[in-house]
């Protein structure tokens, strides 16, 4: 019924919706809705009266709430899965594709087609919920989350409800230098899979949205924390630390551009001492770290200020969005509540039961997590500013790790690494897994350098053919003749040369100019086409110019 009602759909368009309509367009099904008088962040009308908040209020709010109110955040995270299909059917997802171009009758949610769980979302979602310390559910099961949107085909979501796959987890991770560094230990209440719902196109002039229902039924699993975090910075650092987590694991990209990573912010403050919460507002539509900071701070500062001017009844829990431009948070809607979503059992879904055989293996393949990269970086001696940076991306890490493997100086290939070769990759915008200068290569460019072969400057000169080309550090030497001079004979030739075709400079020299020693030795590295030893050179120079004439 449900393949043959699929067919009719695909021939003769109709409205999903009483206020939808589809057209087809160069072979694709387009669904668009009409405005209605639904909650929209555009439509409201009865909104309480608008608290402007400048930027030296902000300050100077920010600067009471240190002293007189603590704000309360939490975050539910989304990571969509990078599972080939679906989370109950066979449907790919690609970023970007056409719309309508990958819907089924099951994703679709039409009459009598029947969900079937993919595995793999299992997995992803064990893998998770090990490496946030969470304790797994052996036996979970899904729930119907109810509620309308022109995006949610079935009326419904298959979510997870009381009895999730992971609970009563944590995450560690280490702030930044430049926000005052420091440990930080945050609580996850829960972890448990859902299914996404499709995607708005809306219209310029707002008079219709399109439907694409590419991403209805795409796996997601949504981490939800304590409210642990204080300021817009630790939630901004606990998403990011989020973000390498799902890419170390390889169960989600964690691109937030995409939407592969999603933030819904909750913030409340309190007076300092007051056990109680305050009224919980949420924060949608944050698409970047630096805006969870920004929209956290803001709505701290907004609500404080409702409270100074006695008008924190105005505070009431609703979603929220963050406007990029104006730099400040709007209404969206009103908040649903527990009850509005009537949950219960999922009756087209068995149970999800896993044995401690399955858990164990799961957890003996995971890999070494952000959080232990960092305390083994840092038994090695490398500062934190080190360690962040090169935990920071997995397959930076892995560069790293390839290269130290191989007896590379750990300074040094850390060094390298952060200097010049992350540079090159930001100026040409590559990731390290696309410039051509393999770990081993590097390994050779620090030796030869180190042993004296080279000298530092002919070795960045290496470094960026081989960033850039390919090829061996020992080719490039034989080929390009670039092997140190290291004979005290031949340099002291050198540098009796530039001395007497530089009279003048010399007098300065032993006049009291001496910084004129660097223009020395300018000359000899021309004349030994940057071949000469540079420890060398200095010493048989300085030998010369202090020498009495």
């Amino acid at each position: 019924m449900a393949s043959t009602l699929f067919r009719t759909i695909q021939i003769h368009p109709f409205s999903l919706y009483p206020t939808a309509i589809c057209r087809r367009r160069n072979g694709v099904l387009y669904c668009t809705m009409k405005s209605t008088q639904t909650q929209t962040a555009t439509q409201e009308k009865q909104q309480p009266p608008k608290v402007k908040v400048s930027q030296h209020t902000q300050s100077k709010t920010l600067d009471k709430i240190t002293r007189d109110y603590e704000a309360i955040i939490g975050i539910e995270t989304h990571v969509q899965l990078s599972t080939l299909t679906k989370a109950f059917c066979s449907c790919p997802y690609n970023y970007g594709s056409q719309p309508n171009t990958s819907i089924c009758p099951i994703c679709m949610g039409l009459p009598g087609a029947l969900p079937v769980l993919n595995s793999k979302v299992i997995e992803f979602a064990v893998k998770l919920g090990l490496a946030l310390n969470c304790k797994l559910s052996l036996n979970s099961k899904f729930d119907r989350k109810q509620y309308f949107y022109p995006d949610l085909p079935k009326g419904y979501q298959i979510s997870q409800f009381d009895i999730p796959i992971a609970t009563g987890g944590y995450i560690d991770l280490d702030l930044p230098l430049e926000f005052g560094g420091g440990h930080r230990k945050f609580g996850i209440t829960r972890v448990h899979m859902e299914e996404d719902a499709g995607k708005l196109l809306h219209s310029g002039n707002g008079d219709y949205s399109q439907v694409d229902l590419n991403r209805a039924g795409v796996p997601l699993l949504e981490i939800v924390s304590e409210p642990d975090m204080r300021t817009g910075i630790e939630a901004a650092e606990y998403a990011a630390e989020l973000q390498r987590v799902v890419r170390y694991l390889g169960v989600s990209n964690g691109n937030m551009q995409e939407g592969s990573l999603r933030c819904d912010v909750n913030v409340s403050i309190r007076p300092v001492g007051q056990s109680e919460f305050g009224t919980k507002v949420e924060i949608k539509n944050l698409n970047s770290f630096s805006s969870i900071n920004r929209a956290i701070d803001f709505e701290i500062s907004r609500q404080a200020l409702l409270h100074t001017q006695g008008h924190d009844d105005q505070i009431v829990q609703e979603t929220r969005l963050w406007e990029e431009g104006a730099q400040k948070t709007v209404t969206m809607r009103k908040k649903e509540g527990l009850a509005d979503y009537r949950y219960f059992p999922e009756p087209d879904l068995p149970e999800v039961i896993l044995t401690q055989e399955y858990v164990d293996g799961i957890r003996n393949s995971l890999p070494e997590l952000p959080e232990m990269k960092r305390r083994r970086y840092e038994k090695m001696g490398l500062s934190m500013q080190d360690v962040l940076f090169l935990a920071n991306d997995v397959n930076v890490a892995e560069y790293f790790d390839a290269t130290i493997s191989r007896g590379a100086d750990i300074k040094l290939a850390a060094n390298w690494i952060m200097g010049d070769i992350a540079a090159y990759m930001k100026n040409e915008k590559l990731s390290i897994n696309e410039i051509k200068l393999m770990p081993e290569e590097l390994v050779e460019l620090i030796a030869s350098i180190k042993g004296g072969t080279i000298s530092g400057k002919i070795g960045k000169e290496i470094l960026f053919e081989l960033l850039a080309k390919g090829g061996t550090v020992k080719g490039l030497i034989e080929e390009k003749d670039l092997v140190q001079i290291v004979d005290p004979v031949e340099i002291g030739k050198m540098v009796d040369k530039v001395l007497s075709e530089n009279p003048k400079q010399l007098e300065q020299y032993r006049g009291g100019k001496t910084k004129l020693q660097g223009f020395f030795a300018g000359q000899v590295m021309k004349i030994s086409k940057g071949k000469a030893n540079p420890v060398l050179l200095n010493k048989i120079l300085l030998e010369k110019l202090n020498a009495k004439s």
